[in-house]
């Protein structure tokens, strides 16, 4: 016990004081669980924009000078199946709908209907816009407020009525999308709980993974609240923070639980002992591979947006916590257990079976046959990852709203009244002595369909509406916002939602490889401080782009083509969400270190023991090969629950989390990294005098020696 390293005196600290431990977090759990109740309706459903951007810059000149007719407004449709705009009827309930909107006080403005502009030539649809008197966030939460209010002014007269535009659209996701993480929440518990009986093979030991992700998940909930009252978060942030919760409480207990419980074997019973042990070893590898996931997600950050800003935020509150109630809550409570943790196993399950014979003769078999395994999981790999040089993305369109919501109602009815475009009219801002001249460049613009005349404002400017040929989430709509910004005077902004859709796209696609690098580099480092061998820390970064390369190939058959779209059930929309490239690569590059950290922090405690390196390659699978495969199903199921139902972007995230963790495990972490230490054999662990000098000295073995090999010939530079 006198060779034990920081981690392991917490761990025994914790385990000789298990009532302070347990009390300091019932006091947080309390204290911020009380909280947690209120975290959904404090939190945001816009964000979805660039920071800086011109569209942004052209939202809070309409803001102030035209009454709040921006992006943030809402659009309220009407649509008689028989009658018009003339019937008393149809009167009647657009009276009632200018009612609710003027009583709400985030409503500015309050535009009726006007012939030639909002209402359609047959007379049977009519559109009122209210402008906004609130943030972009709080015109969300207006929306959702008015649906029902402003579907019952139209019920009486028979008037269909439907709150669309891009407040509206997020409000409708925002509601379905709450409904689908509940019953995938349903869904994803009894399956995680099955498979943690059958990898612990205990009942009591399969509640403790269940015991972290629900103190980390009740933590960070009251946590966003908090930080809620300073930023705007989004609600997605609390989505992203559930499933880490979940995936990485599971992890960190199973790798802490196993080595747990083969040390309580080896240590005669004594639980402090054992405890320990488990955290100078499993805790220490726990301890890095939280900081390499919170590395990786920081880079997200990078993005000036503030929906990915909040998003990054919310995940790594969650594994913040839930890395130190691995650290400290859990060896307490295993220390309180001692053999205790064994009850209720099941008939087959060995208590302190911590090496599996299963996971041996694997590792053995890919020593004597690397070539064969190496090259068909890479062929597989390479394969399911081709179609990504093809995949392209966009901003979600009305696709992501249930067909039956009002916001996607409304879209198509105005698309049918007004034109393909008219959903997502363009805003260009000048000043008035410049509006001629926008409206000519407008009109001259192949992309658009119809401009409106010049409207007054305050401070002498000038708001011209164009409408696109094309729909909003076209690419064409894109190129026709850009033509209008070379092409006009100096002074316009163009703005509206499609607008700022485009700018955000274009600042993910100019984001994206500088996140990618900078995870790359830093995942680099990090490995290379745990491991102190560059070679496999290099190999370890690169393995992990394989299976995430593939999980987008998967995801561009998918969601691009439609393949499999009638199964799944979802409306393709031809392209890939834009936001997935830059976040969720950081989340599946996370999840990828994760397993990365717990097979290779034990393949170097074999080697800095042993100097083998068959006893390195064979042992690590051993040791925690069963735990990366137990931990990979957990995810895969929670993940793939995530995408039976919702709106179409957690059907997204579902598949590409749960594909690339699937591919991840099987393929790169339990056969193609093994294959390559195989293949690199002593090469996998050299490392250069000058490095030794300067990286600390990390030993993930409980009390190993540093083997002399490693101070021979390999680090001889």
């Amino acid at each position: 016990m006198d060779r034990l390293g920081p981690l392991g005196r917490l761990g025994r600290w914790t385990a000789t004081h298990v009532r302070a431990v347990v009390i300091g977090w019932i006091i947080v759990a309390i204290g911020l669980g009380l909280l947690a109740p209120k975290v959904e309706h404090a939190l945001s459903g816009a964000g979805w924009e660039a920071t800086g951007s011109e569209s942004v810059a052209a939202r809070a000149q309409l803001d102030e000078s035209f009454g709040g007719l921006s992006s943030s407004g809402l659009m309220v449709v009407l649509h008689a199946q028989d009658g018009t705009v003339a019937d008393p009827a149809f009167r009647r309930a657009v009276a009632a709908v200018e009612r609710t909107l003027r009583a709400d006080p985030r409503v500015a403005e309050v535009v009726s209907p006007q012939q030639g502009s909002s209402i359609s030539r047959d007379g049977r649809t009519a559109v009122v816009q209210a402008g906004a008197d609130a943030a972009p966030d709080e015109m969300v939460r207006a929306a959702s407020d008015l649906r029902a209010p402003l579907r019952a002014a139209g019920e009486g007269a028979g008037i269909e009525v439907s709150l669309t535009g891009a407040s509206g659209m997020w409000a409708d996701f925002n509601h379905a999308n709450r409904s689908a993480m509940l019953k995938s929440e349903l869904l994803s518990w009894p399956v995680t709980l099955a498979i943690l009986v059958l990898a612990f093979g205990s009942l009591v030991a399969a509640g403790l993974p269940l015991m972290l992700t629900i103190v980390g998940l009740v933590a960070s909930a009251g946590s966003l609240f908090l930080v809620a009252q300073l930023f705007d978060v989004s609600i997605w942030a609390l989505n992203f923070a559930l499933m880490f919760a979940l995936a990485l409480g599971i992890d960190y207990a199973l790798f802490v639980v196993m080595r747990f419980r083969g040390a309580l074997a080896s240590a005669g019973g004594d639980p402090v002992r054992a405890v320990a042990e488990a955290m100078d070893t499993a805790g220490k590898a726990v301890m890095f591979s939280g900081v390499t996931v919170l590395i990786s997600l920081s880079a997200v950050l990078l993005v000036p947006s503030p929906a990915f800003r909040s998003m990054a935020l919310g995940i790594m509150l969650s594994v913040v916590f839930i890395l130190a109630a691995t650290l400290t809550l859990l060896p307490a409570v295993l220390a309180k257990l001692g053999r205790r943790i064994d009850r209720l196993a099941l008939p087959w399950a060995r208590a302190g079976e911590h090496r599996s014979e299963r996971f041996r003769a694997w590792g053995e078999r890919l020593w004597r046959r690397p070539w064969g395994w190496g090259a068909a999981a890479l062929a597989i790999l390479l394969v399911l990852a081709a179609p990504i040089g093809e995949l392209r993305t966009g901003m979600p369109s009305i696709k992501v709203v249930p067909q039956e919501d009002g916001a996607r109602v409304g879209y198509e009815r105005v698309q049918q009244a007004f034109g393909d475009g008219a959903p997502g009219a363009l805003q260009i801002v000048a000043p008035r002595a410049d509006a001629a001249r926008v409206v000519a460049v407008a009109r001259a613009d192949a992309g658009v369909a119809a401009v409106m005349p010049p409207l007054d404002g305050a401070d002498g400017r000038a708001l011209v509406q164009v409408t696109p040929s094309a729909d909003p989430s076209s690419p064409a709509v894109g190129e026709t916002v850009d033509r209008l910004r070379a092409d006009l005077p100096a002074s316009a902004l163009v703005g509206g939602a499609p607008a700022e859709n485009h700018d955000l796209e274009q600042v993910l696609e100019a984001k994206t490889p500088v996140v990618i690098g900078v995870v790359l580099v830093l995942g680099f480092l990090l490995l290379l401080v745990a491991l102190r061998a560059p070679v496999i820390a290099a190999v370890g970064v690169l393995t992990n782009l394989l299976a995430t390369a593939a999980a987008f190939g998967v995801a561009k058959l998918i969601f691009q083509d439609g393949h499999l779209a009638s199964l799944i059930g979802f409306d393709p929309q031809g392209f890939l969400d834009a936001w997935a490239p830059v976040f969720f690569f950081a989340m599946v590059f996370a999840i990828a270190m994760d397993y990365t950290v717990f097979l290779l922090s034990s393949a170097k405690e074999h080697w800095d023991r042993s100097g083998d390196p068959r006893e390195a390659m064979v042992g690590a699978l051993a040791h925690s090969g069963r735990i990366v495969f137990a931990a990979a199903a957990v995810m895969v199921a929670v993940f793939f629950t995530f995408a039976l139902s919702g709106p179409l972007p957690p059907r997204e995230m579902g598949i590409i989390l749960g594909v690339a963790v699937l591919l991840d495990a099987a393929l790169v972490r339990l056969v193609l990294l093994p294959v390559l230490l195989r293949l690199l054999g002593r090469w996998a662990w050299w490392l250069p005098r000058p490095l030794d000098r300067l990286l600390p000295a990390v030993r993930f073995g409980h009390g190993a020696a540093h083997h002399a090999s490693e101070a021979g010939l390999l680090n001889r530079s």
